[in-house]
C-alpha cells in the first residue's frame, strides 16, 4: 500500500531561500484560529451534536466538489448517497466509500486530493492512501474513529479552532438551530447566519410562488404584492442581524441591478403570480431585486457578499432528479464594472454599505474586481471561489488583486463548503500558498520581512472580521 504521508513543504516555492521564509511565514499562521465568513454547514449539525452517522456520510456525499469528479468518471450520483426524485438513495456508506477509493486516481492534483490527504492524515490519522484493496480496512477504521466523543461535531469544532463560523440560511429559516446554540453555555463557540434570498429573486422559477408564502408566514407579512415582499425581507434580516448575522449572500448569473419604479415592479410582480410572466420581464424583476437589496444593505449594514457569474444547474435532468448543488453549476463570463453601475453609483460610497465581490472568471480580478476595490470603499475583492479555490487560481488572484487593491480590500479565504472535516484542511491550503506569496515579495524586495509577517497574520485575523464586520 502506498503510504498517506502529506509533505511539510507542500505547495511552497522550489527556490530554498523562498522556501524557508515561507516555512516560516506558515509557521506563525498555522495554528491561528479559523474565521470562517462563509460556508454551508448547518448550524443544526452542531446544535444537535449528534455522531456522524457514517464515514461516507460526512466525507463524500454532502461535498459536491467530491461527487462531481466521481461522476464524472462514470459513477451515478445514486451510487454516492445522492437522494434522487426525493427517494433516499439505498447506497450504504460502506459502498459509498469503496467508489471513491476505487477512482481515488481520479483526483490527483486537484485540491479535492490535497484536502483529502490532510484530512485523513490530520483529522483521522490514516497512514495508507485509499485504494480499492484496502477501501474496507479504511472504512472499518474511520467508521470506528467517528464512534469515539472526541469525532462529535462540538469536538471537532474546538480541535479545529474554529473562532467564528458563518451559516448559509433561506429568509424563511427559522433560526432555531442559532438560537439552541447562542443559548447553550455549554457551546463556546460563534456560528452565525447569513441571509441568502436567491430563491426570491426569479418570479419564472417553479415553486416561486409557494416560497413567498412559505417568507410571509415566517416574517408575518402578506407578499402577495411587491411591496409586501421587500418589508418581509426586510424584517427577517433584521431577524437574522438579532441571530448575530453580519452578512448577506447572493448568486445571480449577473451583476446586473437596474432599479424598477414600485409600479412596475409590481405589475411584473402580479403577472408572475398569474403565470403571465415573461422571460424579459423575470429579469427585469431580478435585477431589480439586486438593488434591492443593496439599497437594504445600506440602510442595515449587513456586509453584501454577490457571487456572480456561475451557470447554476446546468444539466436539467440531473437537477429534475437529484435537486441544486450537485455538481453540475458551471462558470460564466464574469462582468462587475458596468453591470453594477446603478448600485456603487448610488452606494459605493456610503459608509454603512459594503459589498464583496466574488467570481469564477479569474479574467474579472484584475480586469474589475481589483480596480473597482481600488477604488470604491464600499467594495472588496472576495476569494477565489468554487473553480478558482486551487493553489495555482489563489496565486493568481493575490497577484491580480494585489496590484490594484492590497491586502486590506480583500475578504480573506472564505472555504465555502458543506464538508466540515475538510474546513482545517482549506484553510491550511490558503496560508501555504499566502505565505509562498508573501515569501515571493520579500525575496524581490517588493515587502520587508517583517511586514510580510504581519500581512500573514493579518489575513486569517482582523482582515476578514473587518470585511464582514465580525467584530
Amino acid at each position: 500500500m502506498t503510504a498517506l504521508a502529506p509533505h511539510p513543504d507542500r505547495l511552497f516555492p522550489a527556490d530554498p531561500a523562498e522556501r524557508d521564509l515561507a516555512r516560516r511565514l506558515h509557521a506563525a499562521v498555522a495554528d491561528a484560529p479559523i474565521v470562517s465568513p462563509h460556508g454551508h454547514v448547518p448550524a443544526a449539525m452542531l446544535a444537535d451534536d449528534h455522531p456522524f452517522p457514517d464515514p461516507a456520510a460526512l466525507l463524500i456525499t454532502p461535498d459536491h466538489y467530491v461527487t462531481r469528479m466521481l461522476h464524472a468518471v462514470g459513477v451515478p450520483l445514486g451510487d454516492l448517497g445522492l437522494a434522487r426524485d426525493g427517494v433516499p438513495s439505498p447506497a450504504s456508506g460502506r459502498s459509498i466509500w469503496r467508489r471513491l477509493c476505487e477512482h481515488w486516481d481520479a483526483f490527483l492534483g486537484t485540491p479535492v486530493r490535497f484536502w483529502f490527504e490532510s484530512e485523513f492524515s490530520d483529522v483521522f490519522g490514516l497512514t495508507e492512501q485509499p485504494s480499492a484493496g484496502n477501501a474496507d480496512a479504511l472504512y472499518d477504521q474511520l467508521e470506528a474513529t467517528l464512534a469515539s466523543p472526541e469525532f462529535r461535531p462540538r469536538a471537532l469544532f474546538d480541535r479545529f479552532r474554529i473562532a467564528v463560523l458563518s451559516t448559509t440560511d433561506d429568509p424563511a429559516d427559522d433560526l432555531e438551530a442559532h438560537a439552541r446554540l447562542a443559548a447553550d453555555p455549554a457551546f463556546t463557540g460563534r456560528v452565525v447566519p447569513t441571509f441568502r434570498a436567491d430563491r426570491y429573486l426569479n418570479p419564472d422559477e417553479p415553486g416561486w410562488a409557494g416560497r413567498l408564502r412559505a417568507l410571509a408566514e415566517r416574517a408575518d407579512v402578506d407578499t402577495d404584492g411587491y411591496r409586501g415582499l421587500l418589508k418581509a425581507l426586510r424584517s427577517r434580516r433584521a431577524a437574522f442581524a438579532a441571530a448575530g448575522g453580519t452578512a448577506t449572500d447572493t448568486g445571480v448569473i449577473d451583476a446586473g441591478c437596474e432599479p424598477l419604479d414600485e409600479a412596475e415592479a409590481s405589475r411584473i410582480h402580479r403577472a408572475a403570480l398569474d403565470g403571465s410572466v415573461t422571460a424579459a420581464e423575470a429579469v427585469a424583476y431580478r435585477r431589480n431585486l439586486l438593488y434591492r437589496l443593496a439599497e437594504m444593505s445600506a440602510d442595515d449594514g449587513l456586509v453584501m457578499q454577490l457571487h456572480a457569474g456561475v451557470h447554476r444547474n446546468h444539466h436539467r435532468p440531473t437537477f429534475d432528479a437529484f435537486g441544486p448543488d450537485t455538481g453540475h453549476d458551471l462558470p460564466a463570463v464574469g462582468a462587475f464594472t458596468v453591470p453594477l453601475t446603478p448600485i456603487l453609483r448610488d452606494f459605493g460610497t456610503n459608509p454603512a454599505f459594503r459589498m464583496v465581490l466574488f467570481t469564477v472568471d479569474e479574467t474579472a480580478f484584475s480586469r474589475e474586481i481589483g480596480p473597482l476595490a481600488g477604488f470604491y470603499p464600499s467594495v472588496y475583492a472576495g476569494a477565489p471561489w468554487w473553480f478558482l479555490d486551487t493553489p495555482d487560481a489563489i496565486l493568481r488572484y493575490r497577484r491580480a488583486i494585489t496590484d490594484s487593491a492590497g491586502f486590506t480590500k480583500t475578504s480573506g479565504f472564505i472555504d465555502d463548503t458543506r464538508a466540515f472535516c475538510s474546513i482545517p484542511a482549506r484553510h491550511d491550503m490558503s496560508r501555504r500558498v499566502d505565505a509562498s506569496f508573501l515569501a515571493s515579495l520579500v525575496v524581490t524586495h517588493q515587502l520587508s520581512e517583517e511586514d510580510a509577517f504581519v500581512i500573514a497574520q493579518r489575513l486569517v485575523d482582523d482582515i476578514p472580521r473587518s470585511t464582514f464586520r465580525l467584530g
